[in-house]
């Protein structure tokens, strides 16, 4: 029977809280289909099932903190005995096996027969029990985080969630009906600003990859005449909305050119290099509340550019309103991020572990270009790749940057 388990949403997640089950015991789901609602500590995410078939068993309520890789539930699927099936078998093993133990002289010599029901692992309950330990108010991380940033007392709080756990509504909530009674209240004013969940999960993640990722660095100037002229007038024939912005043609840039390189398009597990056949970029947008996340765009080397823009729109809305997948968050196979609108020049990322590499791009800027033996002023992109020493070289590197300055060159060749 197929074990549906708390996922792993990334290097800095360790546990969440499960907010909701969006199906009941013996419906029927598909591969894809979002069956949970998660909360974690960059917002809900809708939790989907990588396999077919009827969901059997929940073993986990809302409101429970769960570490990843929690059973959460059993899928059965098509031919496979029900789950009092199961329990009724094991029933009878159990029975049997305390029977021949009640008489050991008919044991010997035969096949032991294990008793062992099928229970939570201990380091698994140690992990809940430390959990939960921690947590004499019981509140949802993202809870947390909001109180935090306003400065609540979670006791003054009444929680609506099962067992009387804080969500997010509840805060908000509170802060409403705070601000009514004493509108004019300031709050105290701190120099010294608590660090947010957020926060802390990007500073381990972002640790864990300085303390254990050899980073090497590469950057190239790229000229961009060729392609914004093009997307210039791509754009005057388009309405409004449906308008492209830079950033599909770095994305789709970036896709082709792993196709050439594929040992920057993977992990590195167990000190081995995993590269991935789909190319799914984790593209780094900023969190209005602070913070960042990385959702990916699955097959982006297979999609034209209006379907990637169509994608960046809806990752881009659905991040900031805290509606994503799970595999959005666990898919990527390597991190862009592009900081040329806040006027950053020239971006030198870390890597987002286990992945291998991450591609940055500062600011277009005119500057003075040399072509064809001519003297110029061209539009450049300042393009850098940081990437794992253990997983590639640099002249792997090299030989990337080289297929992005290409396609990002070659417009016919970008679009084929």
């Amino acid at each position: 029977m197929g074990e549906f388990r708390m996922p792993s949403l990334g290097a800095d997640m360790k546990a969440a809280t499960l907010v909701e089950w969006h199906v009941k015991e013996g419906a029927h789901v598909r591969r894809g289909d979002i069956i949970a609602d998660v909360e974690t500590e960059k917002g809900d995410i809708d939790v989907e099932v990588y396999e077919e078939g009827t969901l059997e068993k929940i073993l986990v309520q809302p409101g429970e903190k769960l570490p990843v890789g929690t059973l959460m539930a059993y899928v059965r699927s098509e031919g496979e005995p029900s789950w009092e099936q199961l329990q009724t078998k094991q029933g009878e093993s159990i029975l049997k096996a305390s029977s021949e133990a009640a008489q050991p002289e008919l044991s010997e010599g035969t096949a032991s027969v294990s008793t062992e029901t099928k229970s939570t692992p201990k380091v698994e309950t140690d992990l809940i029990q430390s959990l939960e330990s921690e947590e004499r108010i019981k509140a949802s991380p993202l809870a947390k985080m909001i109180a935090t940033e306003n400065h609540i007392d979670l006791h003054e709080v009444q929680g609506t969630r099962p067992n009387g756990a804080i969500g997010r509504a509840d805060v908000e909530r509170y802060m409403h009906q705070k601000t009514d009674k004493a509108p004019a209240e300031q709050p105290e004013r701190s120099l010294q600003a608590p660090a947010t969940t957020m926060r802390k999960a990007i500073a381990n993640a972002m640790a864990k990859s300085n303390r254990e990722i050899p980073h090497y660095y590469l950057d190239t100037h790229i000229d961009m005449s060729h392609a914004l002229e093009w997307m210039e007038a791509e754009n005057r024939n388009r309405p409004v909305k449906e308008r492209l912005l830079n950033s599909v043609l770095l994305i789709k840039a970036v896709a082709l050119a792993l196709t050439e390189v594929p040992e920057l398009n993977g992990y590195w597990i167990d000190n081995e290099l995993k590269i991935q056949e789909a190319i799914h970029i984790g593209f780094a947008i900023a969190l209005r509340r602070g913070g960042l996340i990385t959702p990916a765009i699955h097959h982006a080397d297979t999609k034209s550019l209006d379907e990637l823009m169509e994608n960046l729109k809806d990752l881009t809305q659905r991040t900031r309103e805290g509606r994503l997948r799970s595999s959005e968050l666990s898919d990527a196979t390597i991190t862009l991020t592009s900081l040329g609108d806040r006027g950053v020049e020239t971006v030198y990322g870390v890597i987002y572990p286990p992945q291998v590499a991450l591609i940055g791009f500062g600011k277009i800027l005119d500057q003075v270009w040399v072509a064809q033996g001519m003297l110029g002023i061209r539009p450049l992109v300042h393009a850098t790749l940081a990437a794992d020493h253990r997983a590639s070289d640099g002249h792997q590197g090299a030989r990337f940057l080289d297929a992005l300055s290409h396609y990002l060159q070659d417009i016919p060749q970008l679009l084929n």
